[in-house]
């Protein structure tokens, strides 16, 4: 996960690059088309830095679990007593 310090200075970066080509011409378009991708890419960062993704994966928690309810559940412990954490033992013959 990205430190809020390199969040700061990737924005920083872009917003330079984004100040350079706001008085750049180039032919077909070009310093256009690259001064609204860094549009773009300020207006990520600046989201980016106001919310913390791990609290917004953190409110999404605990949604599969319960679709899958207890009845799953039940059966995993059933395993779980059934082959006591690994695989059943091979049947050897006797000789």
């Amino acid at each position: 996960m990205a430190r809020k310090n390199d969040l700061k200075a990737l924005r920083n970066i872009l917003g330079e690059a984004h100040d350079l080509l706001r008085t750049t011409t180039l032919p077909e378009q070009r310093a256009e088309r690259a001064y609204e991708l860094l549009t773009a890419a300020l207006h990520l960062a600046d989201n980016l830095l106001e919310v913390s993704p791990a609290a917004t994966l953190g409110a999404k928690g605990g949604k599969a679990t319960a679709k899958r309810g207890p009845d799953y559940f039940r059966q995993l412990a059933a395993k779980r007593k059934t082959f006591k954490g690994g695989r059943p033992s091979k049947k050897t013959p006797l000789n």
